[in-house]
């Protein structure tokens, strides 16, 4: 492991560590002892359950679109390429570090690179659209909700939304306009083998033109195959409703109530927050824009326990679970005949 990505690690542990000690210091009061004693686990082990789920959700979005350009990848890698990419994405700024991860893996399983990445952009397309149209409902069914919500809370998710929807303009003006789109490819092509070097991507750069014409014909061809695209939007839409309503599954593990619809309304807001790459697995941002909405719903001597499973199960699970899947596929690669 290279030093920058060591400090990456420990750059976002600190900085969530510090955040969920604040909270808990700021909030720990008789309550917060009780609801240490009084965890059920079985609706925690429920919640880790249902993050599994979400992520099978994500390994069946894959496969949808794997197959709706005419590859016919095993679940088993894409689901590894699944949790191989947690690693990368959760010390990386916005999760982008999941990005290159996953094309490299899609391209071991004999996706072609410019195929691959097409993939990888749709996906932050399909969040996106799903993303969005789950805010416009949120705001039509709770919008007394959002008139309780701090400033800089309303500012990041403003930028959230802004950063989401320049991603999906940008990708519509590169499949429109592809030869200025073909430059900025080949850089991402040369950023992606620096990060996950070998000889297989050095001849996919020296491939780039065939590649990148691939890639935008991935990019049609997806958008052209409705059944694909319908099957794509209802993975991913799974994926978001599997991943929001694991936090009301902690409150009840917690003895509170689930507050399904708020809580799937702040989830969303702390998703869009977390696109946007202010800080190293968003450590910090998360922490605290969770604190900030739940405060809001739960009595504060709770909050400190809900943080620190919520942020266990969608950081430091993807740390050590992305990190053995990542060491898993490396001794995997070893293991080949050359």
């Amino acid at each position: 492991m290279k030093r920058s990505q060591k400090t990456w690690i420990w750059l976002s542990i600190a900085i969530s560590t510090v955040v969920i000690v604040a909270v808990f210091a700021a909030t720990f009061n008789l309550d917060t002892l009780y609801a240490i004693t009084r965890i059920n686990i079985l609706f925690l082990l429920a919640a880790i359950a249902l993050r599994m789920v979400s992520l099978l959700f994500w390994g069946l979005r894959l496969k949808v679109m794997t197959r709706s350009l005419g590859y016919e990848v095993k679940f088993s890698s894409l689901f590894s390429a699944v949790l191989v990419n947690l690693f990368a994405g959760a010390i990386t700024p916005g999760q982008a570090g999941g990005d290159p991860v996953r094309v490299h893996e899609l391209y071991k399983s004999q996706v072609g690179v410019g195929d691959a990445t097409a993939v990888v952009i749709m996906e932050r397309v399909l969040d996106g659209a799903v993303l969005v149209a789950m805010g416009i409902l949120a705001i039509a069914i709770l919008g007394p909700i959002w008139k309780q919500l701090g400033t800089g809370l309303a500012l990041a998710m403003f930028l959230g939304w802004v950063f989401i929807i320049g991603i999906i303009a940008l990708i519509y003006y590169a499949v429109r306009k592809p030869e200025p789109a073909k430059k900025l490819l080949k850089r991402l092509l040369i950023w992606i083998e620096q990060r996950a070097p070998g000889e297989a991507m050095r001849g996919a750069i020296e491939r780039a033109d065939e590649e990148i014409g691939n890639f935008f014909s991935g990019v049609r061809s997806f958008a052209g195959n409705y059944r694909g695209l319908g099957l794509g939007l209802l993975c991913t839409a799974g994926f978001w409703a599997s991943e929001f309503f694991v936090a009301s599954i902690l409150l009840i593990s917690l003895g509170q109530h689930p507050f399904i619809a708020e809580s799937y309304l702040f989830q969303l807001i702390i998703a869009v927050i977390m696109m946007v790459p202010f800080t190293p697995g968003s450590s910090g941002i998360a922490e605290i824009s969770a604190a900030s909405l739940y405060a809001l719903i739960i009595p504060s001597g709770v909050l400190g326990v809900f943080i620190l499973l919520w942020r266990g199960l969608f950081f430091y699970f993807n740390i050590i679970v992305g990190f053995l899947a990542s060491l898993n596929s490396y001794r995997q690669d070893i293991a080949k005949p050359e």
